[in-house]
């Protein structure tokens, strides 16, 4: 549920759902972005012009000339909602090549975490994955909840380039680059499988907040083949 409703800007509220990051806070967050994304598609609420969803924040911006804070907050206030069990459930398998030209950054990780590359793949590969948001770029993931064992802090120095399908951790997340970006994650490999579709116009997104994610590996002569 909400924990506190408050402005933010003129034609903004802030709904904030608790100070940590973890499936359940976030899970609350999704569950008030598709009902209230459901409202306004079905016009029993007028005003709102955009949501934005993060780890435990939802905003939601009106318009000014429609609405006001107090009316959007009251709204929100009186919501009843439920959980889409279908979003929430939907699994998705992402196939990742971890050889050395793609793992870029295996050196800076087994000397940080002074463990061997075969035990941080054991690790990352060894588990399910939540998209708690998508963001900074189109579509790039941003998923929970990585191995204790090989979280790591971000690079020191950022790269102007990351290539576009990275697969990359920091700290407790894991993500992948939709396009190539700039960025300061540890790059563990990269995906040949498209996760954002620029053309698919009704649904360019692979990989949505509430989804589940499976990684598994593949070897290059599989990534070179790779044909979707």
């Amino acid at each position: 549920m909400v924990k506190n409703i408050s402005n933010l800007g003129d034609a903004a509220v802030y709904c904030d759902f608790g100070s940590e990051v973890n499936e359940k806070i976030n899970a609350n967050v999704i569950d008030y972005f598709h009902h209230i994304s459901k409202l306004i598609k079905d016009k029993k609420i007028e005003g709102i012009i955009n949501l934005t969803p993060s780890y435990n924040k939802l905003i939601v911006n009106f318009d000014l000339s429609i609405t006001n804070y107090k009316k959007i907050k009251n709204f929100i206030e009186g919501l009843t909602i439920s959980r889409d069990i279908k979003d929430n459930n939907q699994k998705i398998k992402i196939p990742v090549c971890c050889d050395d030209e793609y793992g870029l950054d295996f050196l800076r990780l087994t000397k940080k975490l002074n463990i061997d590359k075969d035990k941080i793949l054991e690790l990352y590969f060894g588990k399910e994955y939540f998209c708690y948001m998508t963001g900074f770029i189109a579509g790039m993931p941003f998923l929970g909840d990585v191995n204790k064992g090989i979280r790591c802090d971000r690079l020191e120095t950022p790269r102007v380039k990351v290539p576009k399908g990275s697969v990359a951790i920091t700290e407790q997340f894991t993500n992948i680059y939709t396009f190539e970006s700039p960025g300061g994650w540890n790059i563990i490999g990269n995906t040949p499988k498209k996760v954002f579709d620029q053309l698919n116009l009704l649904d360019p997104t692979l990989i949505k907040p509430g989804n589940k994610v499976i990684f598994y590996q593949i070897s290059k002569e599989e990534y070179l083949d790779w044909n979707e």
